[in-house]
């Protein structure tokens, strides 16, 4: 009997990224693969694990990322930059980096994230075909590193007023396909602590979105409904996300008082 075996690393994100369509996605920060199958399950387009703020060791990262593709959902990993590689050798479809302030930082984000190629051409991701990315070696080789580099999703968060004012020079570096605005850390760095309602805030948030869309390339943002959602859409943001944490809790209160 024939079977098809499908490689575990699921390449469809910067397609998705480039497709104008609006996706939806969930923080996952806690380590806990079946969360990742309930956003599956639920309908979301992708989850990010969430290895910035989040409790997950390498390895339950890769059950987590083992979760997603047996789900469906496509998984990125937000990470600082020295886990790059080994969040993409475990198999993530994208690393979404923070603090992103110039262009210079998004150039060397995307060199991280590519392997070089003949030519001098690509980046600087070291090579290794014995990782779950490449199947354990099962589907290394040339093909491996074509798939990467043209289906690994770069996302650069913008979360300083540095990287508000290099928005648009930050979202045109070729190789950056998304820009995620954090507007928590966006407010406490322009002196608003957890405030990110206020006017000046939300006007960088607006700039910073719509600069991204200038660029050519996908604004995203957090929404937590579907007004918000829309209001966000108007400066051409198409990449949404929740946090799971703040889903569970109003949940429990909810039920809680019932």
């Amino acid at each position: 009997m024939t079977r098809t075996i499908r490689m575990p690393f699921d390449d469809r994100l910067r397609g998705m990224l480039a497709s104008g369509e609006r996706l939806r996605g969930m923080f996952v920060g806690l380590p806990a693969p079946a969360l990742v199958e309930m956003c599956a399950f639920a309908g979301f387009d992708f989850i990010v694990v969430d290895n910035e703020h989040g409790s997950a060791d390498l390895q339950t990262t890769e059950n987590m990322l083992r979760a997603a593709r047996a789900s469906g959902v496509v998984p990125i990993v937000r990470c600082l930059s020295h886990d790059i590689s080994r969040v993409l050798d475990l198999g993530a479809s994208g690393v979404q980096v923070p603090m992103i302030g110039n262009a210079a930082e998004a150039e060397d984000l995307v060199r991280r994230v590519r392997y070089p190629r003949p030519g001098g051409q690509g980046g600087q991701r070291g090579v290794a075909f014995s990782n779950r990315a490449a199947g354990y070696g099962s589907f290394g080789g040339a093909d491996h590193v074509r798939r990467s580099n043209d289906g690994i999703g770069v996302i650069a968060m913008i979360e300083t007023p540095e990287g508000v004012a290099n928005a648009f020079e930050i979202a045109s570096v070729p190789g950056i396909d998304a820009i995620f605005v954090g507007p928590n850390d966006l407010a406490h760095s322009m002196g608003y602590e957890h405030r990110w309602q206020e006017p000046e805030v939300m006007q960088a948030i607006e700039h910073t979105l719509r600069e991204v869309a200038r660029a050519g390339k996908c604004p995203g943002t957090l929404a937590f409904t579907e007004a918000e959602e829309d209001r966000l859409a108007a400066f051409g943001t198409r990449y949404f996300a929740q946090v799971i944490t703040n889903v569970i809790a109003q949940a429990l209160k909810q039920a809680a008082r019932s």
